[in-house]
C-alpha cells in the first residue's frame, strides 16, 4: 500500500528499524514491482527518478536506482 502526493512523491513504509537488511531489500523490490505494475500507460521516459529511504523522522538515504532495476 503506497501513496504518491501532488510533488509525485511515494510515500510506503517498507518496514521497521529492527527488521533484517534482507528483509527491507526485499521489501523494497516489491515496492517497484508494484509501482511498475501501476505505471500508467502513457507515461514516457524515466519513471522512477530518484530512491530515498528514511526513517520517520531521520535522514534520508539515498539508493542508487541501478542497485533495484533488476
Amino acid at each position: 500500500q503506497f501513496r504518491i502526493d501532488k510533488a509525485g512523491v511515494v510515500h510506503c513504509p517498507i518496514g521497521k528499524a529492527s527488521f533484517e537488511s534482507d528483509a527491507l531489500k526485499e521489501n523494497l523490490l516489491a515496492l517497484v514491482g508494484a509501482l511498475n505494475k501501476a505505471r500508467p500507460s502513457t507515461a514516457k521516459g524515466q519513471y522512477v527518478k530518484r530512491v530515498t529511504l528514511s526513517t520517520t523522522m531521520g535522514p534520508g538515504v539515498k539508493i542508487d536506482r541501478a542497485s533495484i532495476a533488476s
